[in-house]
């Protein structure tokens, strides 16, 4: 029986934990931290995604077969390359490739060398170098560094991008000073990842998230409100190309330098009229988009990842096999996110949810009393499967309805323009 450790406490680790027992029989799972929904379905072992030195020692104590990375955090922080100094086989990239995403400005510049189509950009490290920069509105301006989703900006008036620059550039209100000055582009996002092996990426199956807090994609971003999966107009043979655009390349260009790409390579992307433009890299299962696609993934997931370790079998002549369905994912976040969180607020419903909803839990607790409460921004997802993405959506929205705690945030048009399009 393989042992297998999920280091993270979201509802990207519950997903790939109910991934993994579902594609991978027989595996004994374990997760640090985890969280309670995670407790039900692994063992949980109380140490912090930050302790890279814990971690590879619970990793040993447990003589796992493999250890799956979740968070950017500690994989910025070099967890992988602690664990693969002591011989223990890590899913996730190097602290050096992970810069892809600890870095917005160093993710610019190996895509200029890869020749990956992105938006115009230019970085800066003082307000007047940021503002002189800026050739129109709206603009995006992004954090340098890891912000949790919460460093991106799109700025509508000189007013707006000054205060921004200030706070990022003087105030430091994320840390260390820098930003990305991007060029605004207008289309259809589409999330794409790949697993790759250091010198191979293989798409997998595309979805679409929703970043912002309120319907109609108002209010500040989040780290997402929504997902589902599979995208309209982008088949197999359309996510091939794409993958070959703008996973490749960066392989590529990474093992170039020394620095092989192990694991997921997250491209989130905008189909522009002048085609495919990189807006970010992630170097990690997406988050809320993972809870859309694995549920759709009908091959081993253990033996995937095995594959991209150092010194694992690869991925040639891989062929992933996917449920045509459709998932559709919802979050339930708590009062006052992105700005904040409102915690221990009792979640009511959970027990009377249709087995066939994933219940995936992103920022749970228990209180005194033994009941399941709010610990966190972005609360639970919900996600469905059903022949097209209007049963899937309505039978995410009949679940969700169901659950309930004080302060309850929800969009209510996740997937609606999947359904408008596959209609048409």
């Amino acid at each position: 029986m393989a042992e297998v450790l999920v280091v993270g406490a979201g509802g990207r680790e519950h997903a790939i934990v109910r991934a993994l027992a579902r594609t991978s029989p027989g595996t004994a799972l374990h997760a640090a931290p985890g969280n309670p929904g995670i407790g039900a379905d692994a063992t949980l072992h109380d140490v912090p995604v930050d302790d890279v030195d814990a971690l590879v020692a619970l990793a040993r104590d447990l003589a796992v077969d493999l250890v799956v990375v979740g968070p950017e955090v500690p994989l910025v922080a070099g967890l992988v390359d602690a664990l693969t100094a002591a011989g223990i086989p890590a899913f996730g990239p190097t602290a050096d490739a992970a810069r892809l995403e600890g870095s917005k400005a160093f993710a610019k510049e190996v895509m200029l060398a890869a020749g990956v189509p992105t938006a115009g950009h230019a970085t800066v490290t003082t307000v007047d170098d940021g503002m002189a920069a800026i050739t129109g509105y709206p603009v995006v301006l992004k954090y340098d560094g890891l912000a949790a989703g919460k460093g991106v900006i799109i700025a509508t008036d000189e007013p707006m991008a000054r205060a921004t620059l200030i706070d990022m550039l003087e105030d430091r209100r994320f840390g260390a000073a820098a930003v990305v000055v991007e060029e605004f582009l207008v289309g259809e996002e589409v999330s794409l990842l790949a697993v790759c092996d250091g010198e191979r990426a293989i798409p997998l199956a595309p979805a679409q998230d929703y970043k912002r807090i309120f319907d109609g994609d108002e209010g500040p971003n989040t780290g997402g409100m929504g997902s589902y999966s599979p995208v309209v107009g982008v088949d197999a043979a359309r996510a091939a190309e794409i993958s070959a655009l703008v996973h490749q390349p960066v392989v590529d260009e990474l093992a170039r330098r020394g620095a092989p790409f192990r694991g997921v390579l997250y491209a989130g992307l905008m189909l522009t009229a002048d085609g495919v433009r990189v807006l970010e890299y992630n170097t990690r299962f997406g988050d809320p988009e993972t809870q859309a696609v694995l549920p759709r993934l009908r091959s081993d997931l253990l033996d995937l990842m095995l594959r991209c370790t150092a010194g694992g079998a690869g991925l040639a002549d891989v062929d992933l096999t996917w449920d045509p369905a459709w998932a559709v994912t919802l979050v339930l976040a708590s009062e006052g996110y992105p700005a904040s969180s409102s915690k221990g607020d009792v979640i009511t419903g959970l027990d009377a949810l249709p087995d066939a909803i994933e219940v995936t839990h992103a920022g749970t607790g228990v209180d005194g009393e033994g009941r399941t409460v709010t610990a966190g921004g972005r609360v639970l997802n919900l996600t469905a499967l059903g022949d097209g993405p209007g049963a899937a959506r309505d039978a995410a929205y009949a679940a969700a309805d169901g659950v309930r705690f004080d302060g309850r945030q929800l969009r209510t048009d996740i997937a609606a323009r999947a359904v408008e399009r596959f209609a048409g």
